[in-house]
């Protein structure tokens, strides 16, 4: 889409209104605080759900796994629908999806209504999440996009520790019985007001364009092409994919097999179907651009650790200690503080020095993990608060943030546009993927030694965490090698 920018304003061809760039930033970063804080809140509104209705565990395994499994099975999905047809009006839809499936979370009685209710979520969140990328990738360029990029960050850093607080003041202050409810209600006011204001802000006139030339029938909308085959291909590969490591029965991991199979005859397609002169789901060539690839596969290793410090540390000392909700949600908060700044100071410096930055905040999070651990036993051996894990998490949080300032801005320098939303949506569900098979390991290894102490049992998930985390600071040195110390020109958008 042609346009061009006078610092934050953004002038659309053929269009006499002109836009602000950052009021579109805003809009979009209060609609991912709410994806996030969905995501990371759950598990404290998790006994009070289970209590009010009476929900079996099974209900309450699908309570988590249903709404990641739908979000990781459409983000490809949705960032290719979003690239082809438009960014603004999907994530419109994405957002009143989510919405809608945060009321009906708040008001059913019944656990598998409820369940429902969080696919819905899960699904409206998949289908707006690339577009956020996507529309960061259209509207900002440059220096403007790293900027772009460490807000990103920064509302990833803050959402996902401020969720737990937040749902665990809400129930306190509302109570056990409603206030599961009322975390999940105050979702929709929430997504109503972003629609309003993504109705005022975001520019739509591309979009107008491109329906125009669809009922027109003009040879640019004759060639339109969403190619649903790869879409049913990757969803069912991916659903294969996480589906083992999310309920975590025997049989299940069985599905790895059709999993990898059906991940091949995808590949295979997208090849030929570009052969034959179609528009593929996502263009292989993407993977050719190695600020994109690294960065994804940096990313995703550090997922596969770095996202169950948390989960780990919350049945640490609620289980282990006796803290409640509250508590395990504070003991993040200096985290997510110093993370969120962080993100925002390096997230700046990402074109000139992001690689360096990377390679500095996963070798802190490698620190962190160990002396968490380390600060665990001694507070078990000693009899000493476990408010001391405190300082090192948020050495974590510290290394997070740099890597969250960086990270995203590197994965997209090379990346054209036009394809922002496939290319966010790749990275995004290699990351769901990996964040599903991380938690599934690193839990399995804590409670299949906790009956022989809470330490042993955090320590060694911990060791499992430390390898993953190492592996991504390996494949970020080698990144910074290979390609330099910031990222690699900018193509011109």
């Amino acid at each position: 889409m042609p346009f061009n920018t006078e610092n934050h304003l953004i002038r659309i061809e053929d269009s006499p209104r002109v836009f602000n760039r950052m009021k579109i930033l805003f809009t979009l970063m209060i609609l991912l605080a709410m994806e996030l804080m969905a995501v990371s809140s759950i598990n404290v509104a998790l006994p009070t759900i289970e209590t009010a209705i009476g929900a079996s565990n099974t209900s309450m395994q699908w309570m988590l796994s249903g709404y990641a499994l739908l979000f990781g099975m459409v983000l490809v999905a949705a960032g290719r629908i979003g690239d082809v047809l438009g960014r603004g009006t999907l994530w419109i839809i994405g957002v009143a999806i989510f919405s809608l499936g945060s009321l009906a979370c708040g008001v059913v009685d019944n656990p598998h209504l409820l369940n429902l209710a969080r696919i819905a979520q899960g699904f409206g969140a998949g289908v707006y999440n690339p577009q956020t990328i996507g529309m960061i990738q259209q509207y900002f360029k440059g220096q403007a996009r790293a900027k772009a990029f460490s807000v990103f960050g920064l509302v990833i850093s803050a959402s996902v520790t401020a969720g737990p607080l937040l749902t665990g003041i809400i129930i306190r202050m509302v109570g056990p019985e409603n206030g599961w409810r009322a975390s999940f209600i105050w979702n929709f006011p929430l997504g109503l007001l972003g629609i309003v204001l993504a109705l005022r802000w975001f520019p739509f006139e591309s979009e107008r364009r491109r329906a125009r030339e669809r009922r027109e029938g003009t040879a640019r909308a004759r060639h339109l092409d969403l190619d649903p085959l790869a879409i049913t291909l990757l969803m069912a590969a991916v659903l294969c994919i996480m589906l083992p490591f999310m309920i975590k029965t025997g049989p299940s991991f069985a599905l790895l097999a059709p999993g990898a199979a059906l991940m091949w005859l995808w590949v295979r397609w997208e090849r030929s179907y570009k052969a034959r002169g179609r528009q593929p789901m996502v263009d292989l060539a993407l993977f050719r651009h190695r600020s994109f690839t690294h960065a994804t596969a940096i990313s995703g290793m550090q997922f596969l650790g770095g996202t169950s410090v948390f989960v780990l540390v919350a049945l640490f000392i609620q289980n282990g200690m006796g803290a409640s909700a509250l508590a395990a949600g504070m003991i993040g908060l200096p985290n997510a503080l110093v993370s969120a700044v962080t993100s925002i100071a390096t997230g700046r410096m990402a074109l000139a020095k992001g690689r360096t930055i990377v390679i500095v905040g996963l070798s802190c999070m490698v620190a962190g993990v160990v002396l968490t651990a380390a600060t665990a036993a001694f507070t078990i051996e000693h009899g000493y608060s476990f408010w001391w894990l405190m300082a090192p998490l948020t050495l974590i949080g510290f290394g997070n943030g740099c890597m969250t300032g960086c990270i995203q801005t590197l994965s997209m320098i090379e990346i054209p546009p036009a394809e922002g939303g496939v290319a966010g949506g790749v990275k995004s569900t290699a990351e769901r993927i990996t964040t599903a098979i991380g938690n599934a390991v690193t839990t399995a290894i804590f409670y299949s030694l906790v009956s022989s102490g809470w330490t042993r049992a955090l320590t060694s998930a911990y060791a499992a965490i430390t390898v993953f985390i190492a592996i991504s600071l390996a494949l970020a040195v080698f990144d910074r090698v290979s390609l330099g110390r910031g990222a690699l020109k900018e193509r011109r958008a």
